[in-house]
């Protein structure tokens, strides 16, 4: 596949990101970064965090599954649902197409809304084998295809469909979640309620397509959401202190809201 250069070497890329935010502000004046700009942040994670090697999972069904049991709750919660899955030998869309929604809420109860995710990993495993005889058969679309074929199965938004098209198919396409809309409204000062696809196409319009770096990259959002930027934020420790506006007030005429 083809990298796409950084932003700040094409014209398109501006006309993307100008795209991306049209409408947000009457005046045109959202701060959009740069792609050297995300490099920069994303250097100053990486310097302290290192390489994240995310997301914990050995197959593709490990991935899969994770990504639904990780909604609304948290990794610690989705472990203890998936070593009772690899326990029962359930760990995988086949095995789970076979069995009964109720055994299966047994199962995941850890990761809670337990009957909730019980009947969506049945019903999407249900399908997965219906229409493309196992999860590869799936997960080997075109990228845009497999992202508009998930988003269009029941149980699966925009966080969870961009989870499995790079963690389980490998594909580069950019995650956004809570920790990202926290850290970039912060650092860069982009509105808090900017869209999920709005805010994704800012990462992928300046960004280098690379599989690795956009893994690395959410990654390395998360560590830095868990550990210093919270909603009660540790700025004073924060390795991305020195390039955000909330930290440093004079990036701004005035402080950021947490």
């Amino acid at each position: 596949m083809r990298e796409r250069k950084s932003e700040g070497h094409n014209s398109k890329d501006k006309v993307r990101r100008d795209k991306a935010l049209n409408g947000l502000s009457p005046k045109g004046n959202i701060p959009i970064p740069s792609g050297r700009e995300l490099i920069k942040l994303y250097g100053s994670m990486r310097s302290v965090f290192g390489f994240l090697n995310w997301w914990p999972g050995d197959t593709e069904d490990e991935i899969f599954i994770g990504a639904i049991l990780t909604q609304q709750t948290t990794w610690l919660n989705v472990e203890k649902a998936i070593s009772n899955l690899k326990g029962s030998r359930a760990l995988s869309i086949r095995a789970l197409s076979r069995m009964e929604t109720s055994d299966i809420e047994k199962l995941v109860r850890p990761s809670g809304y337990y009957r909730q995710k019980a009947g969506r990993l049945s019903s999407l495993s249900s399908k997965i084998i219906s229409d493309y005889g196992s999860l590869s058969g799936l997960l080997g679309l075109d990228t845009k295809i497999l992202r508009k074929t998930l988003l269009d199965m029941r149980g699966i938004g925009p966080e969870t469909a961009d989870s499995i098209v790079l963690y389980a198919a490998g594909k580069p396409t950019f995650v956004i979640d809570a920790y990202t809309r926290r850290i970039m409204h912060r650092v860069f000062g982009i509105p808090a309620d900017i869209s999920y696809d709005s805010l994704k196409a800012v990462f992928e319009s300046a960004l280098p397509q690379k599989l690795e770096l956009y893994k690395d990259f959410h990654a390395q959002f998360v560590e830095l959401g868990k550990r210093y930027c919270k909603t009660k934020p540790a700025c004073g420790e924060c390795p991305a202190a020195k390039l955000c506006r909330y930290a440093n007030p004079k990036f701004a005429p005035a402080r950021l809201k947490a």
